[in-house]
């Protein structure tokens, strides 16, 4: 078959690849990537500590067996990459504390940050290495989020159609880190996209009415990525238009309908990766705008106990995540579900909050069942602000509203949340947020030690030693 005379998308994103690893990246870009390699150990311990599907999942594929290759966050022996990237991905996205790409929604880093690490510590790749291809991996992530984004619904195409934009979009970009550190040239590389573009999917479904499978997502995106590497290494090609092609991606998932400019402009000048913001609060981050209303509203003296009624205004593509089913929302069935819930997660800014504000032990068993907190989700009424939904998604906005049993009105709006745009997390808070996650598995020394590590990661020989580093010692 004739190959195209022009470079094709999968083409173009996978040169753009390799040159991260051979030439580097800008020093802010793996400043950042140090940061988002940080974030995902801290959610990922954290994340071990709940137990749940992590947790499950190692039970799984340690049952799969094979070669030993990788290792695990916080726990000895290892497994084949693509298992320990599937436990290790499952790990950092089980607390919904893991960073998110605007507008395009997703959550890149829990997805390509295990898959390049189980690819790195295989093959002893260094730090600069695995530092360029989280860099790339995470760009063409992101970069295809953005291509799905069609400004006239004011979303992306694939939550419109009930798909996890981060399971998909993950895959690839894991393959793309993945063939990178097995030493790809650029064709090659380009094949891992094609394979993996085959592997992805993710529905979201459990958003909306529980079930743990959502959390699953992430360490799924990481394994089909570097099985797709693995793949492409050992001799299997991906076709050169997977991407535009009439029987591609973009128009298997989205009916043809996608910006190509927001896919492939400005490669290697405008990077979408230090646009990725962190989250302060472990849950989904539509909820962020209403905790930090609520919190407001609280450091201005709101005796929750006072309260008649509560309004929040959130934009209207939200609303089918965070309060609908209604039911669903004002008495969530667990502690994950809570944390896709409007209502229960203003009651909890209200009467709750640890870490930066709102934190694990407010999404507990306890918490569930407190008839406090549940009492106060019931007075939260949801609907679509207009001012919101013309921010979303761009930034996450929302407006509280509350009328006090005395007949006083209180309001409070932001138009981004804490940790997004607007206003993103210090590096003080991102270090805040890891010593409270790695704090639930490891002594302050060694999680001192090991965010030291990760800071100077582009100058490591090797990354074997940063998986040690999260063990806890005896």
């Amino acid at each position: 078959m004739t190959e195209p005379a022009e470079p094709t998308a999968v083409q173009r994103l996978a040169a753009f690849a390799v040159r991260c690893r051979d030439e580097g990246v800008p020093g802010a870009v793996a400043a950042d990537v140090s940061g988002r390699i940080l974030d995902v150990i801290g959610n990922a311990l954290a994340g071990r500590a709940e137990g749940g599907p992590g947790t499950a999942v190692l039970e799984a594929v340690r049952g799969w067996a094979g070669t030993p290759q990788a290792g695990i966050f916080g726990e000895a022996g290892r497994l084949p990459s693509p298992s320990a990237a599937l436990v290790n991905g499952t790990l950092a996205h089980a607390l919904d504390f893991d960073d998110t790409h605007l507008p395009s929604v997703l959550h890149p880093s829990a997805a390509v940050v295990p898959a390049a690490l189980a690819a790195a510590e295989e093959t002893g790749a260094g730090g600069a290495a695995l530092t360029g291809a989280v860099a790339a991996g995470i760009e063409v992530c992101n970069r295809l989020g953005m291509a799905s984004y069609l400004p006239e619904i004011r979303n992306s195409l694939f939550f419109e159609r009930g798909q996890h934009a981060t399971s998909i979009c993950g895959t690839l970009g894991a393959a793309t880190a993945a063939g990178l550190l097995y030493g790809l040239d650029a064709e090659g590389v380009a094949s891992a996209i094609g394979v993996a573009a085959s592997m992805g999917a993710g529905v979201i479904e459990a958003n909306r009415t529980g079930g743990t499978v959502k959390r699953v997502h992430c360490g799924w995106a990481a394994h089909a990525g570097v099985a797709a590497a693995t793949l492409a290494r050992a001799g299997v090609t991906g076709p050169p238009t997977v991407l535009e092609g009439r029987f591609g991606f973009f128009r298997a998932w989205l009916d043809g309908r996608y910006d190509a400019g927001a896919l492939l402009s400005g490669l290697g000048e405008r990077w979408e990766v230090t646009r990725t913001v962190y989250k302060p609060y472990p849950s989904n981050h539509f909820t962020h705008p209403a905790i930090d209303c609520a919190l407001a509203l609280r450091a201005r003296g709101l005796d929750p106990a006072d309260v008649a009624e509560i309004e929040l205004g959130m934009p209207a593509p939200t609303l089918r995540t965070v309060a609908e089913p209604r039911p669903e929302k004002i008495r969530p069935r667990t502690p994950y579900h809570a944390k896709f819930s409007g209502p229960f997660t203003v009651a909890t800014a209200l009467l709750g909050g640890g870490g930066l504000g709102v934190y694990l032990d407010d999404f507990t068993d306890a918490t569930l069942a407190d008839g406090a907190r549940l009492a106060l989700a019931a007075k939260v009424g949801c609907r679509e602000d207009e001012r919101a939904s013309e921010i979303f998604p761009v930034a996450f906005a929302a407006v509280l509203r509350v009328r006090t049993r005395g007949g006083a009105r209180l309001e409070h709006r932001v138009d981004s949340s804490r940790g997004g745009p607007a206003h993103p997390l210090s590096r003080a808070e991102l270090l805040t947020k890891f010593g409270l996650n790695a704090a639930r598995a490891l002594a302050g020394e060694q999680a001192t030690a090991l965010s030291s590590a990760v800071a100077g990661i582009s100058d490591a020989p090797d990354v074997g030693g940063l998986l040690a580093l999260t063990r806890a010692s005896a």
